[in-house]
């Protein structure tokens, strides 16, 4: 089973939006899959209630209580995670986690909290020795814009793997609404998004 956990203390990052595509995706690729939500607010159960009868299935526990263990003959368990995690939530949810997926957004309120999230990571077993690993990603990002310029220069300097850079889509509100994900739709209408997501995708493949 890969365990994949979505995280970071900054409000606001896109974190479900990053944890529903990759459940999509996975379901996509035929694999059981169990998105798992930790989040108060409940808005990757909202979109999992919202999935289409029609579309591979993803299934969804409420962990917003208590972190459980995920159904038998899961193949992949993607976990979005709250903002405001206590340091035992965030020590038992990164110790199940075969990999961090750390989406940032380009602004310096998201930078200082990014920042303060890898420090606090960096201080857990399973991250120090390596054992669970950690990829961020560059999320909302517009071309040519001074603040994209700002994060990359962040991510640059932040010695930690930049997996890929995701850019600003209408697209996701749009298929967070339907339930669905960037991989549920045809290839040509989700081609420039889904060329962001490929690195991310491959690393996962060879990490967790």
């Amino acid at each position: 089973m890969r365990i994949i956990l979505v995280a970071n203390t900054k409000g606001g990052c896109g974190k479900t939006s990053i944890a529903t595509n990759l459940a999509a995706a996975f379901a996509q690729a035929g694999l059981a899959t169990v998105l798992a939500d930790v989040d108060r607010q409940r808005s990757a159960l909202d979109w999992a209630a919202r999935r289409p009868a029609d579309r591979p299935r993803v299934a969804a526990i409420d962990w917003v209580k208590t972190v459980g263990k995920p159904p038998k003959a899961t193949d992949c368990l993607v976990i979005d995670s709250p903002a405001a995690m206590r340091k035992s939530q965030m020590e038992d949810l990164v110790r199940l986690a075969d990999a961090v997926v750390l989406p940032v957004l380009p602004s310096v309120f998201d930078e200082t909290a990014t920042r303060a999230f890898l420090d606090k990571l960096e201080e857990l077993k399973p991250i120090r020795k390596e054992r669970t690993q950690v990829a961020v990603v560059g999320n909302r990002m517009r071309a040519r814009s001074r603040a994209a310029d700002r994060l990359d220069h962040f991510l640059a300097g932040i010695g930690q793997r930049v997996v890929t850079r995701m850019r600003d889509s209408a697209l996701y509100a749009e298929v967070a609404a339907a339930g669905l994900g960037l991989y549920d739709l045809p290839t040509r209408r989700a081609a420039v998004p889904k060329a962001d997501w490929q690195p991310l995708m491959d690393w996962l493949e060879h990490t967790a």
